[in-house]
C-alpha cells in the first residue's frame, strides 16, 4: 500500500468565487456544483487540515456590477454581502451531508441563519474539528470577499491563502485568450504588484503582503486538486516573500 504523506499546512483559508457553486452559465445555485466543492473539502479536511472558507457571491448578486446598473453602491455591495450568506449555508448544507460539522459566520447581523463573526469563537470551532465559513464579507461595503478572506486568515492564523480559480495559476496574460501566455511557478509580492498581475484586488492584496500571508492560486475545477494543493503537489502558482 502506497504511504500518504502529510499535509504540508495545518490551518489553510480556502477563497471561492460564487461561480464555483454556479452552473456553466456561471449563475445561480447547482446542487451538484455545490457537492462537488464539498466532496474536495472533505478530501482536505479527512488529512485532518483545520479549513476556514470565504465565498464570493457573483453567481447571485455583484455589488459594483449592480452600481453601473443605476443601483446605490452601499447598497448593493449589502445586496452583495447577503448574496455570500446564500452561498455559504448552500455549502454549509452539502459539507453536513457528508458528515463535516460546520458552522458559518457572518460579518453582518443574520442570528437566525448564522453565528455572528466573533474570532474566539471561530478559533475554537477549529479547535473541535469544525469547518467554519466566513459569509458577509468584511461587513462593509466597498471590500470585496478577497479582502475578507485576507482578514479572516489572518485572524484565525491560517498559514496559506488557497484562492480557487477558473484556470490553473497565475499567467503574465489571460490564457483563454492567449494560447502563449507565461504561467508563473513562483512569483514574489514585489513582482505580482510590478507586472501588475491580477492575484486579488489591491487592498487583500496588500494585507497579504504587510502579513507575510503566502498565497497559492490553482484550479478548483479540476478533481482532487485541492488535496493536492495541501499536500505540497506543486500545483498552480506560489505568491510570496
Amino acid at each position: 500500500m502506497k504511504k500518504i504523506g502529510k499535509p504540508k499546512y495545518k490551518r489553510i483559508m480556502i477563497k471561492l468565487s460564487g461561480q464555483a457553486l454556479a452552473d456553466e452559465s456561471g449563475f445561480g445555485i447547482s446542487p451538484a456544483a455545490v457537492h462537488n466543492m464539498a466532496m474536495q473539502v472533505k478530501e482536505v479536511k479527512e488529512l485532518g487540515v483545520d479549513v476556514v472558507i470565504v465565498i464570493g457571491g457573483g453567481n447571485i448578486f455583484r455589488g459594483e456590477q449592480g452600481s453601473q446598473q443605476g443601483i446605490d453602491r452601499t447598497t448593493g455591495d449589502y445586496m452583495g454581502m447577503l448574496a455570500t450568506i446564500i452561498n455559504s449555508l448552500a455549502l454549509q448544507d452539502a459539507l453536513e451531508k457528508l458528515g463535516i460539522p460546520t458552522r458559518v459566520q457572518s460579518a453582518i447581523a443574520t442570528i437566525q441563519v448564522a453565528e455572528p463573526f466573533i474570532r474566539r469563537r471561530a478559533i475554537r470551532h477549529l479547535e473541535k474539528g469544525r469547518i467554519v465559513i466566513f459569509a458577509g464579507g468584511t461587513g462593509n461595503p466597498y471590500f470585496s470577499t478577497d479582502t475578507a478572506a485576507a482578514l479572516r486568515a489572518n485572524e484565525v492564523g491560517a498559514e496559506v491563502i488557497l484562492k480557487a480559480t477558473k484556470v490553473d495559476g497565475v499567467y503574465d496574460n489571460d490564457p483563454q485568450k492567449d494560447p502563449n501566455a507565461k504561467k508563473y511557478i513562483r512569483v514574489t509580492y514585489s513582482e505580482a504588484l510590478q507586472k501588475r498581475l491580477k492575484v486579488m484586488d489591491a487592498t487583500a492584496f496588500a494585507m497579504c503582503q504587510d502579513n507575510k500571508m503566502p498565497i497559492i492560486v490553482f484550479n478548483i475545477f479540476k478533481p482532487h486538486n485541492l488535496k493536492r494543493v495541501v499536500m505540497g503537489g506543486g500545483v498552480g502558482t506560489i505568491v510570496a516573500g
